[in-house]
């Protein structure tokens, strides 16, 4: 499992961290404290990566901070 803090453009309101939630659950991410602007997120990389992680951000309307 690894453990990483991401930080997130988009976020305005607890709506948004609703929809980040679900977005990363559907991509694999095992555990994840979203707040405004980031998240602490914990993920099988045998499962899924960063980059499906973006990928699932963007498609919520999201983006991830390089």
């Amino acid at each position: 499992m690894k453990e990483m803090k991401i930080f997130i453009e988009g976020m305005t309101c607890n709506h948004c961290i609703k929809r980040v939630t679900q977005a990363l659950e559907l991509a694999g991410v095992e555990e994840a404290d979203v707040k405004i602007g980031e998240a602490n997120i914990i993920f099988d990389e045998n499962k899924t990566d960063i980059e499906k992680i973006a990928k699932a951000l963007e498609d919520a309307g999201y983006k991830l901070k390089d």
